[in-house]
């Protein structure tokens, strides 16, 4: 299965388990959306991109978890982290953390 066929399948399952969570955009590509807010999105590059929030340390995770910035001249988008395809078995828990953190 491919990159993005893993996310849609966890955006799916995301979909199915209330109305408020929706399919959308974020930044041109693939979203979920929770009350018209996204919490995770596919990234062109193989990655699934969480927002885990400002307070959240990467380094305190045993994944290698990246800062997402997805443009050359601005600074990264903050408390947003992405994680390569490789680890697709942790990218639906980072996206229920991530749906926590925006539901509180």
């Amino acid at each position: 299965m491919d990159a993005k066929l893993y996310f849609e399948d966890i955006r799916t399952i995301f979909c199915s388990q209330s109305e408020v969570i929706t399919v959308g955009k974020m930044m041109s590509s693939e979203a979920i959306h929770y009350k018209g807010k996204v919490f995770a999105f596919f990234s062109t590059k193989e990655k699934m991109v969480f927002k885990l929030g400002k307070d959240f340390n990467p380094e305190s995770d045993t994944l290698p978890l990246e800062v997402f910035s997805p443009f050359k001249s601005k600074k990264p988008l903050s408390g947003w982290f992405q994680l390569d395809y490789s680890y697709k078995q942790s990218w639906y828990n980072l996206a229920e953390k991530a749906l926590q953190l925006i539901q509180s």
